[in-house]
């Protein structure tokens, strides 16, 4: 469990809306402050959902609605969208001068490409839509020789498409379009040839930015809140003229969110400089620092030649052309890395589309064939870090639970239960697989409450069973354990999910050496039922 954006920025949402199941819609979705497309989550998670939905109302495959095929439907998507990655790298190689199976190798072998890019991001998704713009402005063969000029309208798709899905996607588009700009321009007055060219991307770009406001406005105000408007039962003129008095176009209300010091500060803040020396190391290792030392001598070199190469080439836009492969790609990598690091909340996944360009940038010149086995051991340590270590019990308890409520047994006996999860990632309620208006499943979650509220809420919930049918189950890590025996409750039982490492609080180091060292990484499920 990589982040709560995983399954909070689609999965989840879709789940609620489409196969009706309790789940926590996250504020970014709600009406009142809708900051995120519906498009993408559509096309992903609710595509998955919508099929095995169908297959279970057509008897195709009962029961195929649980917390297994929940989990990884979405997930199976995402892998097999993550080949458009494998297919840029191979196609773009040439171009950049880069080895295209060497590229293939570091792209398949990062850790970032098995762990982050199989998971249901918007950052993946961003990513993906970044390699295809590269491939769209890339309009040379490896040969040399000139491709028909590539349709601008495809990439402005792609641009507005990327920004609607993450406004930041423009961080990651400027270079790559300025490139597309410079190699379409011929004219010595390069500007008026330039804003010539940007125009041609308005027709497309307008109409794609109309189609994504036309759907979120019709999602956040009659979807997901008809008996609020009051849809029901009125003529598709009145909805229509309803619709207009409310447009959303969830990219400004992301800006605007975004751009507030105070509401990122409740999202943490980070010093200026994480993405560069932690951020950027944590994803991509020795790759990361290759690229800063090469970056350091490309600016060395340019701020030296830039005068005379200037008054050479009579425009800006011919400098972008006749650069070298290497320093157009560092750029590329380089701009959106800076320009992410003006914003106060840095975390490592907003880096995820920067391996395309690091990656063919580290394939050219065997930049990376020294640092073989360097690499393979980062890369081995991240995915296991971070693909299986990391929350890794949450997901299989959830299984566990849901299992438990869906048996046979508890079919034929149902009982009221309470999950208390503390210390953990948010639980996503989806995988539960609870029905709306099913009142017998409760789920608190107290994230890293302190020791006084949790056993306050523990003791409160023990005491006030009202059925001999009531269940009790509080999750929490291993490293907090100690904990819960001073709540003065005893529990029937307890069951160890292995492993489990929360980085909020980490094992201490003699206890991952002492015999009890399985449960500083794991995941207990405390149970008390009302017998009790």
């Amino acid at each position: 469990y990589l982040h709560p954006d995983e399954f909070f920025q689609a999965p989840e949402v879709m789940a609620g809306d489409i196969l009706n199941l309790q789940v926590y819609y996250p504020w970014e979705f709600l009406s009142s402050s809708p900051c995120r497309t519906v498009v993408f989550p559509l096309m992903t998670s609710g595509v998955t959902y919508w099929v095995i939905k169908c297959l279970q109302q057509l008897d195709l495959w009962s029961g195929c609605i649980n917390s297994y095929t929940l989990l990884v439907s979405p997930r199976l998507l995402f892998t097999i969208f993550s080949f458009i990655l494998d297919y840029s790298v191979y196609q773009l190689a040439p171009f950049w001068e880069a080895d295209p199976w060497k590229a293939l190798v570091l792209l398949a072998g990062s850790y970032v490409t098995l762990v982050f890019y199989t998971r249901t991001f918007a950052n993946a998704l961003e990513g993906l839509l970044f390699a295809l713009l590269m491939l769209l402005v890339s309009s040379r063969r490896s040969g040399g020789s000139s491709k028909e000029p590539t349709s601008s309208c495809l990439i402005a798709i792609v641009t507005v498409a990327g920004f609607f899905n993450r406004p930041t996607f423009l961080a990651f588009a400027l270079m790559p379009l300025l490139y597309w700009v410079a190699l379409n321009t011929d004219s010595p007055r390069s500007l008026r040839a330039g804003i010539n060219c940007f125009l041609k991307l308005v027709p497309c770009a307008c109409f794609t930015a109309a189609f994504f406001i036309m759907a979120d406005t019709w999602y956040f105000t009659s979807m997901r809140l008809d008996n609020i408007y009051g849809f029901e039962n009125k003529s598709l003129f009145d909805i229509m003229a309803q619709l207009s008095q409310k447009i959303i176009v969830t990219p400004l209300n992301f800006l605007r969110y975004n751009l507030n010091p105070r509401n990122l500060a409740q999202h943490g803040n980070h010093p200026r400089v994480t993405h560069f020396v932690v951020n950027g190391i944590m994803l991509f290792g020795i790759l990361h620092i290759l690229a800063i030392g090469a970056g350091f001598k490309m600016l060395k070199k340019y701020i030296y030649i830039l005068p005379r190469v200037k008054s050479y080439y009579r425009g800006s836009s011919r400098i972008l052309v006749h650069s070298d492969g290497n320093s157009m790609l560092l750029l590329f990598y380089f701009f959106p890395l800076v320009f992410l690091s003006l914003f106060s909340h840095q975390e490592p996944r907003f880096l995820l589309p920067l391996i395309l360009p690091l990656v063919l940038f580290s394939a050219s010149q065997n930049r990376a064939e020294r640092w073989k086995p360097v690499i393979v051991v980062f890369n081995v340590l991240g995915a296991l870090l971070f693909g299986c270590l990391h929350q890794g019990g949450l997901i299989p308890c959830l299984f566990h639970l849901e299992h438990l409520m869906h048996s046979p047994e508890s079919s034929n006996h149902p009982g009221h239960y309470i999950l208390l999860f503390a210390h953990t990632y948010m639980p996503p309620r989806s995988l539960l697989n609870i029905k709306k208006g099913d009142t017998n499943i409760e789920v608190i979650d107290l994230a890293g409450s302190e020791e006084e509220t949790l056993c306050q809420t523990v003791g409160l919930r023990a005491n006030n069973f009202t059925c001999s049918d009531c269940h009790l189950f509080v999750i929490i890590p291993g490293t907090v354990r100690s904990t819960i025996t001073k709540c003065g409750v005893s529990f029937k039982n307890e069951t160890l999910i292995f492993p489990h490492l929360s980085m909020e609080d980490p094992p201490q180091l003699s206890f991952l050496f002492s015999e009890n060292w399985r449960s500083q990484l794991g995941l207990y499920i405390f149970h008390l039922d009302g017998a009790q």
